[in-house]
């Protein structure tokens, strides 16, 4: 399984397009907030599914803020991380994470793309492809095989 995810575009649709171009044949592309409205103007022009969750700049009243899906039997909490104060620490989305029982956490919202594992549980911020934090635009490619979840953070 081969996924694509993607962040805080801020209505920067010519970036997200070209992140999943680079990201390849993708069995699932996330969105993780932020202009989920780029996400689905590109799902429509590129007749493809992009998962969405909602962002602090986000005020589509029917996107959810949180979402879990499983994937290979993996379950994977969708967020962009505001609710959860991931601008100061990790602490509130740790203790979701817990309570959700989740293998994997995919978060934005501070625009520096990071992966790291705690308490057995996987966190990727895959950045921003607009306003990165960080030296360049990024995204991430998962891939879950055998069990295991892989993160790869990529340079637009």
């Amino acid at each position: 399984m081969r996924i694509g995810v993607f962040s805080d575009t801020h209505g920067d649709t010519y970036a997200l397009k070209k992140a999943i171009e680079k990201t390849g044949e993708a069995d699932l592309l996330i969105h993780l907030g932020d202009y989920c409205r780029d996400a689905e103007s590109v799902s429509k022009e590129l007749k493809r599914e992009i998962i969405c969750v909602k962002g602090n700049c986000d005020f589509n009243p029917y996107v959810k803020t949180d979402k879990i899906i499983t994937v290979e039997g993996k379950r994977i909490l969708l967020t962009h991380g505001h609710k959860y104060s991931v601008k100061y620490d990790y602490t509130d989305i740790c203790f979701k994470a817990i309570e959700e029982k989740v293998d994997a956490v995919f978060f934005g919202h501070t625009h520096f793309a990071e992966a790291f594992e705690k308490d057995n549980i996987l966190f990727l911020n895959p950045g921003s492809l607009s306003l990165p934090k960080g030296d360049a635009e990024t995204y991430a490619v998962v891939t879950i095989d055998s069990g295991l979840i892989v993160p790869s953070i990529q340079e637009l």
